[in-house]
């Protein structure tokens, strides 16, 4: 499981002219499930966000996490971040999950990360085309592989 954490002041996403997710203060999460990613990818990659020290202190360090600001999440399915782009102009999603798999794991995954976090997060819709808009804070970008833990 790969996610792309942005730091942000403010995020949204639409479908269509409907917005189903806005957050001030947080982490926008974009979430790409592959094919062999399980419910111990998303423990640990819940835990891993949730007391991820990525915020400022007053000092200006990055001393504290989602849950020290008492943030917000936005969390947007993103299979394309699967990609390979190895061969040829045009990307490769074959090592992403199809619907049938990476539904039920995403819902597990905005479950979990409700859990670990202690309140309710924002999310856009699984399989939708959407429309994405954020303030990036600082920037500060992540990209996270639960395949590369060690």
């Amino acid at each position: 499981m790969r996610v792309v954490l942005q730091r942000v002041k403010e995020a949204q996403v639409s479908v269509g002219s409907e917005i189903k997710g806005h957050i001030k203060l947080g982490l926008l999460i974009f979430v790409g499930i592959a094919l062999e990613d399980s419910a111990e990818d998303i423990d640990w990659l819940c835990n891993k966000i949730c007391n991820l020290r990525i915020f400022n202190d007053p000092q200006g360090q990055m001393n504290l996490s989602l849950k020290d600001i008492d943030g917000e999440a936005l969390v947007v399915s993103q299979f394309t971040l699967h990609a390979q782009t190895n061969k040829g102009n045009r990307p490769s999603y074959i090592k992403a999950a199809k619907p049938d798999l990476a539904l039920p794991l995403y819902k597990l995954f905005i479950k979990q990360f409700e859990n670990n976090f202690g309140k309710k997060i924002n999310k856009g819709v699984f399989g939708a085309q959407m429309m994405v808009s954020l303030v990036n804070d600082g920037p500060v970008t992540l990209i996270i592989d639960s395949k590369n833990r060690l």
